[in-house]
């Protein structure tokens, strides 16, 4: 018996299935976030007083208070904004769920419109339209997904997201405020920018696994970020300095 021939453009062996994270309840965006802004807020903080040639224990005062200001900032307001944003969406959600209970048939109408400027055959829109409205639930994540653009189960996770900012910021916040919990002086300085570069190169390099960008493209732009915003606070805090404050 003659082989079988396999028909040419496919390709062998088994398929493989591609796996991508779940990046909607955001808590992975406010992580990433929450450690690059805490680090490059305090990082501005602590250089610019250190510019300034204060007393001992000031630095490390303002390194606190700007550790806790920030991560309770950063979590009060990734709450309140993905709160009212899944607020948002409940509500037209609530909407469309009226209206595919009141209007079913001018709500299939709307999906075939859809499907239709997306280059499918009225006859072919038609039929599609009319399976996804036979079950209202599913009736509605259609809709959801081709009117608003979400999914009714992934809205958001407002006090997940608050609570990784608040943890991220804060220990970002936390790297470059070390060295004056244990020292003073320009080697506490030097430390902390030690310290604080790299922790840039980390979270540099971490954030490239969420975006696909290169690790070294992150890691030297969260670099150049910190040392800008270092050198400048510095700069300032060296130029104004205490004795000019009245």
């Amino acid at each position: 018996m003659r082989a079988r021939r396999k028909p040419q453009g496919l390709a062998e062996g088994p398929i493989q299935e591609h796996h991508h994270r779940d990046i909607r309840g955001g808590s992975a965006r406010a992580a990433v976030f929450g450690i690059s802004d805490g680090l490059v807020t305090n990082v501005s903080l602590i250089l610019g007083l250190s510019g300034a040639s204060p007393p001992a224990g000031v630095v490390r005062l303002a390194g606190l208070a700007g550790l806790l200001g920030g991560a309770f900032s950063m979590a009060a307001g990734e709450y309140i904004s993905m709160r009212a944003q899944t607020e948002l969406f409940e509500r037209e959600l609530e909407r469309e769920r009226q209206e595919i209970h009141h209007r079913p048939e001018g709500e299939l109408q709307e999906l075939v419109r859809i499907y239709e400027s997306r280059g499918i055959s009225t006859e072919l829109a038609m039929q599609v339209a009319r399976q996804m409205m036979a079950d209202p639930k599913t009736a509605l994540e259609t809709h959801a997904r081709e009117e608003l653009g979400i999914h009714p189960d992934s809205l958001g996770r407002p006090v997940q997201a608050a609570f990784a900012s608040f943890v991220t910021f804060s220990v970002g916040a936390l790297l470059p405020l070390i060295p004056f919990l244990v020292g003073l002086g320009t080697s506490a300085v030097l430390a902390s920018i030690v310290i604080a570069a790299i922790a840039a190169v980390i979270v540099g390099s971490a954030l490239s696994l969420f975006t696909g960008r290169s690790w070294w493209w992150s890691a030297f732009r969260q670099l150049a970020i910190c040392a800008a915003a270092g050198a400048v606070t510095y700069g300032v805090g060296a130029a104004v300095g205490l004795s000019t404050v009245h």
